[in-house]
């Protein structure tokens, strides 16, 4: 073989264990149990203060390029990815220029990636106001689902989908079984709500009520049952809509719901005025909020954590006035979502093996990637060796994407990434080896 990595913890679908991992042309071909005599070219053993993990997939990032590249890049988003020991992201469809929402955009969105990565690399697809003819050449360039907004995106040039314009998707969808992923707030009731303004954010807060991921939920819920189409509930933040979910999914509606690191992480009541890098829509809500969402993962109603990495340069986060109606939305986590996740959910009774079933198992499913998301035989090896124990303080200048912003900044965090593996091979941020995905390709 080319390799064998031998661990005292391996987190593998039989849980938590002792094993023997057997790498060869890049997939993994024997995971036995510890002691196993397996030879390989190279043999790495591993200290009994880590854990073999299998390599994380982000489902949920904003890479930008081409067009806002000075916002982030495909070299620095995926050598973020890779300190943060995910070895797969999905890039979304928008704040890109041109968005990808036909395959020239596609294309040309390949072409900015191409010999760029430092991990593997999907598309998803957009879903617009007179797109619809475009998804089904879309879906057959291998791009793994479609995105759409119900409200305004904050770019100009990926609008929403109003109530018959999302029906008319989720028909068109449904014919060939596509995915459609949805940013789910409604738009009028957004527009009923205070002005966001200001520094205070409380008042922020007040702007982006829970009732507008309520409504917009519903309508999803009821169009995805029409149509019998899948679909999937992006960044959930309001725990209102958890009884929603779980009331679908017993009907048989194809659902499915993700969330953040950040709902899971952080709280309104503790975000100090001004303080504008916390900002992102829908909103961080309150303490009581949180641990229902974590309830949520517990129950399976939340499948699947992303870190819906959404960077801008400083100058747009308006640190010089502090003001949140005036502020971009977003937050830049793409390299600490295992730390921050793994810091709340041992500390909530959850083990290693939770934390890669909503991080790497569950996100690969829901992608349609068979060979993600495991240690197991067949599948790519892909690792992250992850030390549960250690802890650090994030340095925001120590991060690898673009710009220095992040709401983690002097944050303690439980858990260091020792190293990261694509395909048998380690990523050092030397040369990029990622590939580009296609969906049925992965």
């Amino acid at each position: 073989m080319d390799l064998v990595v031998r661990a005292a913890r391996a987190v593998t679908p039989e849980g938590e264990v002792p094993a023997t991992v057997g790498v060869d042309g890049g997939r993994i071909v024997a995971v036995e149990p510890a002691g196993t005599a397996l030879a390989g070219d190279r043999v790495l053993d591993l200290g009994d203060d880590v854990v073999l993990l299998p390599g994380l997939v982000d489902t949920h990032v904003h890479v930008n390029d081409p067009g806002r590249a000075e916002w982030e890049g495909f070299e620095t988003a995926t050598r973020a990815a890779a300190a943060g020991g995910v070895t797969t992201i999905v890039d979304m469809p928008l704040n890109s220029l041109p968005p990808t929402v036909d395959v020239a955009a596609l294309e040309v969105k390949r072409k900015a990636a191409a010999g760029r990565v430092h991990v593997d690399v999907g598309f998803w697809g957009g879903a617009i106001p007179g797109n619809v003819g475009d998804l089904r050449g879309l879906h057959d360039a291998g791009v793994f689902g479609f995105k759409c907004f119900l409200l305004h995106s904050g770019v100009d040039e990926f609008p929403p989908l109003d109530p018959a314009g999302l029906d008319e998707a989720l028909r068109e969808l449904s014919s060939f079984d596509a995915l459609m992923i949805v940013h789910a707030e409604d738009a009028h009731e957004i527009d009923d709500a205070p002005e966001p303004h200001g520094g205070r954010y409380v008042d922020f807060l007040q702007s982006r009520p829970r009732e507008a991921e309520n409504l917009a939920i519903s309508q999803v819920i009821d169009a995805a049952r029409r149509h019998s189409a899948r679909a999937h509930i992006l960044h959930l933040s309001s725990s209102d809509a958890l009884p929603l979910i779980a009331s679908a999914r017993r009907d048989g509606v194809r659902l499915s719901a993700e969330t953040c690191p950040h709902y899971l992480s952080f709280v309104a009541e503790e975000i100090r005025d001004g303080a504008t890098q916390f900002k992102c829509c829908p909103p961080i809500r309150e303490a009581a909020n949180r641990e229902l969402l974590w309830q949520g993962l517990a129950d399976g109603v939340i499948a699947t954590i992303v870190s819906d990495h959404s960077p801008c340069t400083p100058e747009l986060k308006r640190f010089d006035s502090g003001d949140f109606g005036q502020a971009w939305g977003g937050i830049s986590s793409l390299q600490l979502g295992l730390p921050a996740i793994w810091t709340q959910a041992r500390q909530r009774g959850f083990a290693l093996p939770d934390v890669v079933r909503w991080m790497a198992e569950r996100p690969a499913a829901q992608a349609g990637m068979r060979r993600k998301g495991h240690l197991a035989v067949g599948y790519d090896a892909d690792f992250c060796v992850f030390a549960p124990d250690e802890a650090f303080v994030v340095d925001v200048a120590k991060l690898k994407h673009r710009n220095p912003v992040s709401a983690y900044d002097r944050r303690p965090l439980a858990g260091v990434v020792r190293s990261t593996w694509l395909r048998g091979t380690e990523i050092t941020g030397d040369e990029p080896r990622g590939a580009l995905l296609t969906r049925g390709n992965c």
